[in-house]
């Protein structure tokens, strides 16, 4: 089994006895996160960075058994970076950039999902979950080390949650019996079932699909197949409706069959059947282990609000789409980073509560972009009538030849940041000239400097960028302040600070946010138009 692989990390966080328990009252914390999976730790991560008392509660003492979520996107590592951990995942993850889609036994075409240079981080790394958690724990244990107030409870299940008005109770229920405890906020990160949804008598509105799709996770060391994404519509080898097949660290390998709706569950999951699947794929002459296997069907859903009074929906709990594009654990980091600086400037005092709307408004943006594109990759993948079968079949082998026909493939369309167009923290885009990759609510792209990346002097803070421009220092406004990152064309040899960020313009000022999107651009420095933005992003204005 694969958990055999982690187990010496499998009790990162055993149950131990809280003073909590003992306590005549219940005690009263700032934040209490439901779920220590890895948006729970990660949320833990980002809160105690800032100072901000935080407490996990999970009903589990670790890392989970099975691989699980493997494809980590660009974006996810550069918050993981900002965190302290990216580089260890990276240096442990399998990179790729280059993916491949055949029909039967022909390749239709391959794409590189990051072609430009100058990025500290690919477009993918393919890590088993339980490591991407693990390394998100280790940096717990970092900042906990250096006086950040980050508490993590194993076998400690949230049994009821009260709503108070002013805050939470909580019924936790632990090995030593039930105690009681409170929160001014409670983050549920407690996965697609999220029982902390269903106390609170909250569900999904969406859509549910009717197929079936069998992982294996494998070790195969003598493996030909090259670190790319394969995937195959009515592959040649007849194992399933489709393939997808990835590569992960220490030679193992993920083989995803779509096996369709009206199947025996536990008769697919004997290990002669999985093993027939394989060796039609594989060959019978290759060897190999199965090391973690599961059947899954998949939903494109979301709740309708992710933000109910004190309690915040983050991660599966809040939205759920199919595995294809890699658009779950991804799109979990981005409610994170999208959700610690908002709910850090509230408990500080430094924002009005409203701020937390926001955070609903553009994750809600976010989880719509992904449940579209999941639909339309699921619907392609898997036609719902003869007509449109053929429709995609004809897709296909036009596509081996012509360009135009490549766009309509759809195996998946992988996940990237979300821009949030038109939205309410924006500030003004008066950067005539400027690139649309960076406009106001999209995330900042990298750069390589001269000293490093730009992703890594921008830092977490509220910071206003200059390519070319006078301005102070900083620039603080009730109680706020905002850094200056100052930099010229000459920093970057390559080009990519002129192309990314100032496009035809001479010259470019930023106001970038905490979660490193941009939230207003101009042509030169204006201290009221910068002071007037910088309220607009924390939502006082």
């Amino acid at each position: 089994m694969l958990q055999d692989r982690y187990s010496l990390a499998f009790r990162l966080y055993p149950y131990q006895r809280s003073a909590d328990q003992d306590a005549p009252t219940p005690v009263r914390h700032p934040v209490v996160v439901g779920g220590g999976g890895p948006i729970g730790l990660a949320m833990a991560l980002d809160l105690g960075r800032q100072g901000i008392p935080v407490v996990v509660l999970d009903d589990h003492e670790g890392i989970g058994q099975g691989s699980r979520a493997i494809c980590f996107s660009k974006r996810s590592l550069e918050i993981a970076d900002r965190y302290g951990c990216g580089d260890a995942m990276l240096e442990k993850g399998v990179v790729w950039n280059v993916g491949k889609v055949f029909h039967d036994d022909r390749q239709v075409f391959e794409f590189n999902l990051l072609p430009e240079q100058g990025h500290k981080y690919p477009a993918f790394i393919n890590l088993q979950q339980p490591y991407f958690e693990r390394f998100l724990f280790e940096q717990i244990e970092a900042e906990r080390a250096r006086g950040a107030p980050i508490e993590i409870r194993g076998r400690n299940r949230i049994d009821a949650v009260e709503d108070k008005g002013n805050g939470v109770e909580l019924t936790v229920m632990t090995p030593d019996g039930p105690y009681t405890l409170q929160a001014d906020w409670l983050i549920a990160c407690d996965g697609a079932n999220s029982p902390i949804r269903g106390m609170l008598g909250l569900d999904f509105e969406g859509r549910v699909f009717q197929d079936s799709f069998l992982i294996a996770d494998i070790t195969m060391k003598s493996a030909s197949f090259p670190t790319e994404r394969w995937f195959w519509f009515e592959p040649w080898f007849k194992s399933g409706a489709s393939t997808l097949l990835h590569k992960q660290p220490d030679d193992v390998w993920r083989v995803d069959f779509q096996i369709g709706w009206d199947i025996d569950r536990k008769e697919e999951m004997k290990p002669e059947n999985i093993r027939r699947r394989l060796d039609a794929m594989l060959g019978a002459d290759v060897e190999y282990d199965i090391v973690w296997s599961s059947i899954y069907t998949f939903q494109c859903r979301r709740m309708r609000k992710f933000h109910h009074d004190r309690v915040i929906f983050a991660g599966d709990s809040a939205h759920q789409v199919s595995p294809f594009g890699a658009r779950g654990a991804n799109s979990g980091m981005q409610d994170v980073d999208n959700l610690g600086w908002k709910l850090g400037l509230v408990i500080k005092g430094q924002a009005p509560g409203t701020l937390i709307d926001s955070y609903n408004e553009e994750r809600i943006h976010g989880a719509d972009e992904n449940i579209l594109n999941s639909t339309r990759a699921t619907d392609f993948i898997t036609p719902k009538s003869k007509t449109s079968h053929v429709f995609r079949n004809a897709v296909l082998d036009l596509a081996e030849d012509l360009p135009f026909a490549r766009s309509l493939v759809n195996s998946g369309r992988l996940s990237v940041p979300c821009t949030y167009d038109g939205l309410s923290l924006n500030g003004p885009d008066q950067l005539k000239g400027g690139p649309a990759r960076t406009r106001p609510g999209s995330a900042c792209p990298d750069v390589p400097l001269e000293d490093g990346y730009l992703l890594n002097r921008l830092g977490d803070g509220f910071v206003f960028l200059t390519i070319d421009a006078d301005a102070p220092e900083s620039i603080e406004d009730d109680g706020m302040t905002a850094r200056h990152v100052a930099l010229t064309t000459m920093d970057d040899p390559s080009g990519a600070l002129a192309e990314r960020y100032l496009g035809t313009a001479k010259s470019a000022v930023y106001l970038i946010r905490p979660d490193q999107h941009v939230a207003a651009r101009w042509d030169h420095f204006d201290d009221a138009a910068l002071r007037k933005a910088l309220r607009k992003a924390r939502g006082k204005d």
